[in-house]
């Protein structure tokens, strides 16, 4: 029973699935810092895709969530298609940044993402941060240039 009772918090926790991407954030940038030594780093990007999008498919597919698009209205679609450029400029970009450099150096500055978001989504979601909140944004910003730098 109490194990039933933590796997139910671990799939509606949004800590848990953070941490967890936290987790696959920091293996990403280890493996592909290896997998980009040999080859192209847009070709790495590109074989790096297809491999998400096909076990994607196939965990959609498992589950049942696989769904027509027909009910997806057109602000949707402009949002994840912005999404996915955002992000494929993203992949590209950070492969060519690990391919140059180290994966500890870059990782980092990377993560200057999270400055950005709340900034971003104070100036335009309308989203709010405590002081403490902003305290937190400033030292992730400081601690990120200390690291790339140091």
């Amino acid at each position: 029973m109490k194990a039933q009772a933590s796997m139910s918090w671990a799939s509606q926790s949004w800590l848990a699935w953070a941490l967890l991407s936290a987790l696959f954030a920091a293996l990403t940038a280890i493996f592909a810092k290896v997998g980009v030594e040999g080859i192209n780093s847009d070709l790495a990007t590109l074989f790096r895709t297809i491999v998400i999008g096909i076990v994607l498919a196939a965990l959609l597919a498992a589950t049942g969530k696989l769904q027509v698009t027909a009910g997806i209205g057109p602000r949707t679609w402009l949002f994840l298609v912005l999404s996915g450029l955002a992000t494929g400029a993203f992949w590209l970009c950070y492969f060519r940044a690990l391919k140059l450099g180290e994966a500890a150096r870059v990782a980092p500055i990377d993560k200057l993402s999270v400055v950005l978001v709340a900034i971003i989504g104070v100036a335009f979601l309308g989203e709010h941060l405590s002081t403490r909140g902003w305290a937190g944004i400033a030292l992730i910003a400081a601690g990120a240039v200390c690291v790339a730098l140091g």
